[in-house]
């Protein structure tokens, strides 16, 4: 092939094979895991802002060769405008707003506070009110990417720092996230297919208790959208602007979620076709380049390394990997379980995992038929097919996971990519048969009986969100921050960082042990209006008495009264207590004998929870 001397005469080739060396050397071999992580701390941000101002730029210059077509999306029929924000709102609308996954959202939280205070990429875990000001005295960096909280952050630069501007940027992006969704459909087979797939994602109930959290989730979607149809412009184009918007929109997309780095293989694979499409090299300064920006997502990676509780094993008993082909069989029996469940206790969209599940098989085939064919495929059906081949190996590396139960409260978020994949390959199958007049009629037709007859009830019960008390719990905490507004107080609590997110002092109950004296002196001279402890009771089920979690015991010497208090679930009990008073002297340790329910197996405990709960059922009155 006569254009293969060119390209190793190419000096951004040889700019890109510098780039990669000095990047593998550098995210891999030349710092320690710790000097790994104050990179991170301190240039994070700055990484984060350099990759989103090119990101923007690269857009820009995409914008202005497109005029024309911009101006024929402006003389476009309305209808799909109004469709995407009917849509919107009947998502928003059947949910309420607040923090529906305990640590995630905490965390990214966290490190946006630190972003906007600080401009450090860190969790506080320490911080007061002094004399007025909010200080942040200590944090750490999460294993969690930066792209969410930066962009967090710069809500907060806006507009002021609030716990809210979680809920306000998800919003915003649930409705980029239907107008991608539009536009993918659009490009797979017109405006019809557009139409289905928005209304396919509304059917999902998932992505409701997603758009009205504080995680991370939705901008993953409307990353992989944005990277696939920027994949499809490039493969029209075969242009520098095109590939320089891709590249960043896929390291963008890796450093929303840590598993989406799956998504350079698509990528790959999508530059390379147009690179043989093409039959010349085609390697703009920004693709040259590419491999030094991915250095922030390898460097942070290194928390795993140095703190190995990031993998959070320890939450399932039994799991020694991360990882294992063991696991596969487990999660997909998990993941049946989720997608067509009929009682309303999971988040899923039995019209769109119906209908996506039979469409898969057809779409394998339709990948496999494209990428053959290639030469002869339009590019943007190419795209489609590459990226197929990544919504498969991020799925199966979802099966491989120890904690990849997709019908888990927890878990089900982990999910939205599959269920992506199912609108895809829906509209695609369809697209396939659009020789018929009114398959998108019949298509639309049948997704909006599913969602009046499956997913509108589902959202109105809720039982998917309430059955994980842990989210009903933290919204608790939030009503207590709400009745206090004075916010003068500290609180003592595992979780300090929910308070602190909160602009509340606060701090975990190992540093009200370790560091009693401190808490007495406090307690002493008034520093704070009020010392509040949060602590999680377990029902023993023999005696039916309160009994204080292990981890959540202050001991002997800590005088507590009840101040608030809710039963979340029949054999659990949250409490917050007021500190009257501390004991002087050496501490007295907190009892070593687990609670009841902890000296049984996962599965001894489960039993006697449904025991439990059966009676508690029958003596309602």
């Amino acid at each position: 092939m006569s254009f293969l001397p060119s390209w190793a005469s190419d000096r951004r080739l040889v700019l890109f094979g510098l780039s990669t060396v000095l990047a593998v050397g550098l995210g891999f071999f030349s710092l320690t895991p710790e000097q790994s992580l104050r990179v991170v701390i301190y240039g994070g941000y700055w990484a984060m802002l350099l990759l989103t101002v090119w990101f923007g730029w690269s857009l820009w210059r995409i914008a202005r060769t497109d005029r024309r077509d911009l101006r024929e999306l402006w003389s476009a029929p309305r209808w799909p405008a109004v469709l995407i924000g009917a849509c919107g709102l009947l998502l928003l609308m059947h949910e309420s707003y607040g923090f529906k996954i305990l640590m995630d959202e905490v965390m990214l939280l966290g490190t946006s506070m630190s972003m906007h205070f600080d401009k450090t990429a860190l969790v506080p875990m320490r911080a007061h009110d002094l004399q007025g000001a909010f200080e942040l005295l200590g944090g750490q960096l999460d294993k969690r990417p930066l792209f969410h909280p930066f962009l967090l952050s710069v809500l907060h630069d806006l507009t002021g720092y609030r716990p809210a501007n979680a809920f306000v940027l998800n919003t915003g992006l649930t409705f980029l996230l239907l107008t991608l969704a539009y536009r993918c459909g659009l490009r797979i087979a017109g405006r019809g297919a557009g139409a289905a797939a928005v209304l396919l994602l509304t059917s999902l109930p998932l992505l409701a208790q997603n758009a009205t959290g504080g995680g991370f989730e939705l901008l993953n979607l409307v990353m992989i959208l944005t990277t696939l149809l920027l994949a499809m412009r490039w493969g029209e184009k075969r242009d520098e602007d095109s590939l320089s918007a891709l590249c960043l929109s896929a390291v963008l997309l890796a450093e929303t979620r840590y598993e989406s780095v799956v998504f350079l293989l698509p990528v790959g694979l999508a530059v390379l076709w147009g690179w043989w499409r093409e039959r010349r090299l085609v390697l703009p300064l920004t693709a040259a380049c590419a491999p030094l920006l991915m250095l922030p997502y390898a460097l942070q990676n290194k928390v795993f390394s140095v703190r190995n509780s990031s993998w959070e094993l320890a939450s399932q008993p039994g799991f020694e990997k991360p990882f294992s082909l063991s696991y596969v069989s487990d999660n997909i029996g998990h993941a049946l379980n989720f997608f067509f469940d009929v009682s309303g206790h999971q988040s899923n969209s039995l019209v769109l995992a119906g209908l996506g599940f039979v469409a898969l098989p057809f779409f394998a085939l339709w990948i496999v038929r494209t990428l053959q064919r290639s030469r002869e495929e339009s590019p943007a059906r190419v795209m489609l097919a590459c990226f197929g081949i990544g919504l498969a190996v991020h799925t199966a590396l979802m099966m491989c996971y120890f904690w990849g139960r997709f019908d888990d409260p927890v878990i089900r978020r982990l999910s939205l990519p599959l269920n992506l994949a199912l609108v895809l390959a829906i509209v695609t199958v369809a697209a396939e048969l659009s020789r018929h007049p009114h398959v998108w009629r019949v298509l639309a037709g049948l997704t909006l009986a599913g969602i009046f007859a499956q997913s509108l009830p589902a959202m109105a019960k809720h039982d998917y969100s309430l059955m994980y008390y842990v989210g009903r719990e933290t919204e608790w905490r939030r009503e207590f921050v709400a009745a206090h507004p004075e916010r003068d107080y500290l609180v003592i609590d595992n979780n300090s960082i929910i308070w602190i997110t909160h602009l509340v002092s606060s701090t975990p109950m190992r540093q009200a042990l370790d560091k009693k004296d401190n808490i007495i002196f406090n307690l002493r001279n008034r520093t704070f209006t009020a010392i509040y402890a949060f602590q999680r009771f377990d029902i023993d089920p023999a005696t039916h008495r309160p009994v204080v979690q292990r981890d959540d015991d202050l001991g002997p010497d800590y005088k507590l009264e009840t101040v608030w208090e809710r039963r979340f679930t029949p054999l659990t009990v949250s409490r917050i207590s007021r500190v009257t008073a501390i004991q002087e002297g050496p501490l007295t340790p907190p009892p070593r004998d687990p609670p009841p329910l902890e000296k049984l197996s996962p599965s001894e405990r489960e039993k006697v929870r449904q025991q439990y709960f059966d009676r508690f059922i029958q003596r309602l009155p």
